[in-house]
């Protein structure tokens, strides 16, 4: 059993990931160490330790670092580069520089005395969960976890989101879908044939980097090579995830433990209504399904409690 009344100790921490400096949280639960711990990936874009960017509040990685804390497992979240406490741009970040940030993350989290080196795990959501894949292939952490995570390429991934958002428009507008399948396909070429960090596409100031990398990458590639225990939940009701990328990883990850969990959206809060782009406002103002997060937990404090 998991007791929520336990709440673990936050500390401040800077690790150096290529020469660029990341600021973080290293939360403890309590007791003496060393412990299991488990790095949290977030999300795609100018998101912080908190899968917080501005005004759209995620606040996954308060709730999920309380539930491992209170399941007797460490964790430590991190600002992007050029967000929040970390400096830079996060615009000339590229999805292969976040990749290799997540790398240099595991490998000082291994390294603090406070925690057990041979059982520390993985936790991404949506873009943090591809990075966290890669990692079980080449890092070879003690459990991954993805919430939300695709399994084809990023280029199939955006254009199954596209068609399923279409799908959710008020009616009025449906009529416009294709003109604006159209917008998109140009908009999608232009970001193609960009060759800087940072650039212009249909008039706005884009990670044009990232974007050519993370189109290109096909997690297909890597999800045969973990060996790791991998435990895959995304939501029936997901707009930017295929839930049916499920089974692409259990076929390709023998044991892996995936769960289509009804009513969870991409945002990991459930929603009885039908998904739509326009419920994202109403659902972010409630938190991240608890019930979510001590499944998460119990699952990570069976596997990394015992190595």
């Amino acid at each position: 059993m998991i007791d929520h009344h336990v709440r673990g100790t936050a500390t401040e921490i800077s690790l150096n990931a290529d020469g660029h400096t990341l600021h973080g949280t290293l939360t403890l639960p309590p007791g003496p160490g060393p412990h299991p711990a488990v790095l949290c990936l977030p999300g795609s874009g100018r998101v912080d330790r908190d899968s917080n960017a501005g005004r759209v509040r995620m606040d996954l990685g308060g709730p999920l670092a309380h539930s491992l804390a209170a399941a007797g497992i460490a964790s430590l979240r991190y600002d992007r580069r050029g967000v929040g406490a970390s400096p830079g741009d996060w615009r000339q970040a590229g999805f292969l520089d976040n990749r290799a940030d997540a790398a240099a993350a595991l490998t000082a989290l291994r390294q603090r005395p406070e925690i057990r080196s041979e059982a520390v795990g993985v936790v991404g959501h949506s873009e943090g969960a591809v990075h966290a894949l890669w990692l079980g292939a080449h890092e070879r952490p003690a459990a991954v976890v993805l919430l939300a995570g695709y399994a084809r390429s990023g280029k199939e991934a955006l254009l199954w989101q596209a068609s399923r958002v279409a799908g959710t428009l008020p009616r009025p507008v449906r009529p416009l879908t294709p003109l604006l399948g159209r917008i998109g396909s140009r908009q999608l070429a232009a970001l193609e044939a960009t060759t800087t960090d940072v650039a212009r596409v249909g008039g706005m100031k884009v990670n044009a980097r990232w974007w050519r990398e993370q189109l290109a990458y096909d997690p297909r590639e890597d999800l045969p090579g973990i060996t790791a225990p991998v435990l895959a939940i995304t939501g029936d009701k997901d707009l930017q995830v295929d839930p049916d990328d499920l089974d692409v990883v259990a076929s390709l990850v023998p044991g892996a433990d995936v769960r289509r969990v009804p009513g969870l959206t991409h945002l990991l809060r459930r929603d009885s209504r039908a998904p739509a782009l326009t419920s994202y406002r109403r659902l972010l103002r409630e938190p991240v399904d608890p019930g979510l997060l001590t499944e998460v937990a119990y699952w990570l404090a069976q596997r990394l409690s015992t190595r």
